[in-house]
Order: structure tokens, then sequence, then C-alpha cells
């Protein structure tokens, strides 16, 4: 049997004494899209953080290809091949596109020259402004500088956290295209998207958050298809 690219094993993760996710346990596996869903503080942030690195659990387990990483520092986590794109972007807005990329591949050794002008042909505008301060694009652009600078450490696991908020409908499917890009590359994605039509298209399987614990868990195109998720996260 193929071990799971990602476990998360029965994982507790509390701010102080309040538990943020507790009994919490999903995997991942290679070349899938899985998406996490939920409400607003429903744990999904919080989930990605403890993945990587970001937030240690109080208790249970987080394997990574099948070694424990749940008591290891975040760049060890990238070095291993698990970028993390957090929501709000934070690119570096006083560095340029060109330097942003430079430091996702801080770490990596010998020339990287190739990956550059793979991140320039997924977004060519990044290519156009290469020397444009990062702080100076629009919203969508510093979205897909913040993937492209997650892209450049070569991760084999992806974590991108609301990679489409605040962003225009055209930008949005263009970042969901890139998403399906970057999969079709070899690059296994976990997504946290409060867009949830739009990820659980293009999404293998999903996973549905309340209150720091699974509430629900299918295939995409179950979640998809039933109607207690269509009302409360699609609309309709």
């Amino acid at each position: 049997m193929t071990t799971p690219m990602l476990q998360v094993e029965n994982v507790q993760v509390r701010y102080g004494s309040v538990p943020a996710i507790h009994d919490l346990s999903l995997l991942v596996n290679q070349g899938e899209i899985v998406t996490v869903l939920g409400a607003n503080g429903a744990g999904k942030t919080t989930t990605l953080r403890m993945i990587s690195g970001l937030h240690r659990p109080y208790s249970g387990r987080v394997l990574f290809e099948g070694e424990e990483i749940q008591n290891r520092p975040a760049h060890e986590h990238v070095g291993r091949g698990l970028s993390h794109v957090p929501e709000g972007r934070r690119i570096f807005a006083t560095m340029s596109v060109r330097e942003n990329l430079d430091m996702g591949a801080f770490g990596r050794r010998g020339s990287y020259k190739d990956d550059f002008d793979h991140i320039y042909s997924l977004f060519p505008v990044l290519g156009e402004r290469q020397k444009q301060l990062g702080g100076t694009l629009s919203g969508g652009e510093q979205q897909m500088l913040a993937i492209g600078r997650a892209l450049m450490a070569r991760p084999r696991l992806l974590l991108l956290d609301e990679p489409s908020l605040g962003l225009a409908p055209m930008i949005i499917a263009s970042i969901f295209q890139i998403i399906e890009t970057i999969r079709g590359e070899g690059v296994t994605v976990m997504l946290v998207e409060q867009n949830a039509n739009q990820a659980l298209r293009i999404a293998d399987r999903g996973y549905v958050l309340e209150n720091g614990h699974v509430l629900y868990q299918d295939t995409a195109p179950a979640l998809l298809s039933d109607d207690r998720i269509r009302r409360a996260y699609l609309g309709q």
C-alpha cells in the first residue's frame, strides 16, 4: 500500500489553553489536489500553519512522506519539499519581483536560473515586471508572486491558503488554472479556500472543517453534489 505524502493524525493545536484544532486527522496522496473548506474560524489556516511548522501541535502526529515532522522547525520543512503560501501573500514589498523569487530559493545549492524561466512561463506578467517592487503590484500579481516564490523551492507539496481572497473573478480563474498546471507538473497541492465551488471543481478530494475538526470528507464530486455542502458553502 502506498504511503500518503501527508498524514495528520489526531492532532490538537492550542492557543494558550484554548483548543483551535482538536482530534484532526486527514491525508493527502501524491499527485492530488486536496481542498480544505469551512467557515471563518473553523481552523483552516491554523491547520496549514501547523503542517508547515509555524504552529506546533499540542498532541498528535504529522508525517510527511512517512517521517514525523511535527516537532521540526519550519525551515527544515522547506528543505524537505514542503512550501507554504500564506493567507495575505506576505511578499517582500520593498524588494523587486526578481528578489522576491530569489528569496524563495534561499538555501538551495547550485544554479537555479532555469527556475526563474519556469516561473515566468507560468506567470508572464512577473517576467515583464521582474525589476518592479513587489509592493507596487496589483493584488492578483502579488498572489502570483507569492506562489512563484514558493515554487522556487521546488516543493513536492504546496500548501495554499486562500489564494483567491480579494481578487477579481478573471484573476481568480487564472489562479485556479495555474494550480491545475502546477499539479500537472508533479506538485501535490493542499488548498484552503473560501471559494468552495471553484476549489471543489479542481480538487480530487475535500475536507470540511467546523470548530477545529473534520465535519465531512469525501471526493470533490461527491461534496459538490451533497445538499448539505451546497446549502452551507455553495449558496445553492
